[in-house]
């Protein structure tokens, strides 16, 4: 392979993600598609993802040319109890992308709910940004309101902040709050920033506490706020180039992807310069006439 050759499979994105960009399917079904021989490009059939391209390649799926790439877009959802986060689910469940409104182009969950939780969850077409946000190095703080059945001990909840193993697994920092407690329940609020799977109700468990409402009210700077259930709301593009730091055009971070990511902070008033001219504290001035 000429040096050329190798400096060209070096440019631009790997083909499944770009398949995924287009908003076609996800990376790992493109991968799929590719091995089925429905991929082609520049007239030859695909049989591995093992390849870059750029604009000047011609990738024809299914025999229709791949469509331009979608800006990048970012929703927020009200999921209801009951619905699975997944595109299909083997047992024949609803889920939530069945729920979602026709209208949607075909987007892909940042991270999971699972089937008795509710809440936000935010969705997005971008499958790489999808991931860089479920990341814990991101810095995001997940939000939920919690209901248990138990009398919580306020001690063994303030412990939590420095971690927890269960089960031989080991859960990060967790900041849990009592609220209120009613009768034999009581209302919790919760952050984390790992969400591993079942998180609060495995470690609430270890505590002699059992879920039995579960809601995330916030995804780092996304907020439930009023959103119905059920309902969808879509981010706006300036908000997403600001909190998520990503390329609405191009899909591509703004800034190198392993840095945290957080909210901006305005910027700091400039003070006014200070001069050593004494201030006049007499009389004002009379105007000349």
């Amino acid at each position: 392979m000429s040096a050329e050759s190798k400096q060209s499979d070096k440019a631009g994105e790997r083909i499944a993600k770009r398949l995924a960009r287009a908003g076609l399917c996800s990376r790992r079904e493109a991968e799929r598609w590719i091995a089925d021989g429905r991929v082609s490009v520049d007239g030859k059939v695909l049989s591995s993802a093992a390849l870059n391209v750029t604009d000047r390649n011609r990738i024809v799926v299914d025999g229709k040319p791949l469509p331009d790439a979608e800006r990048v877009r970012v929703w927020c959802y009200h999921k209801p109890r009951g619905l699975v986060t997944s595109h299909r689910d083997p047992e024949g469940r609803p889920t939530v992308f069945d729920a979602l409104p026709g209208d949607l182009p075909r987007v892909i969950s940042v991270g999971r709910l699972d089937l008795s939780s509710e809440g936000l969850l935010l969705l997005t077409n971008d499958g790489d940004l999808a991931r860089r946000l479920e990341l814990p190095s991101t810095g995001w703080t997940r939000r939920y309101r919690v209901r248990v059945h138990g009398r919580p001990d306020e001690k063994a909840l303030a412990r939590l902040a420095d971690g927890v193993t269960v089960d031989g697994i080991r859960y990060g920092a967790i900041q849990a709050t009592l609220d209120r407690q009613q009768g034999a329940n009581a209302w919790l609020t919760v952050t984390l920033k790992e969400g591993k799977n079942r998180e609060i109700r495995r470690v609430m468990e270890h505590l002699g506490l059992k879920v039995t409402r579960l809601i995330r009210t916030a995804y780092g700077p996304f907020q439930m706020g009023s959103l119905p259930e059920g309902e969808v709301r879509e981010v706006r593009a300036a908000v997403i180039r600001d909190q998520i730091g990503a390329d609405v055009d191009t899909g591509k971070p703004v800034s190198d992807p392993r840095a945290k990511l957080s909210l901006k902070r305005p910027p700091r008033r400039k003070a006014k310069a200070r001069t050593d001219k004494p201030r006049r504290t007499g009389p004002p001035r009379r105007k000349k006439t």
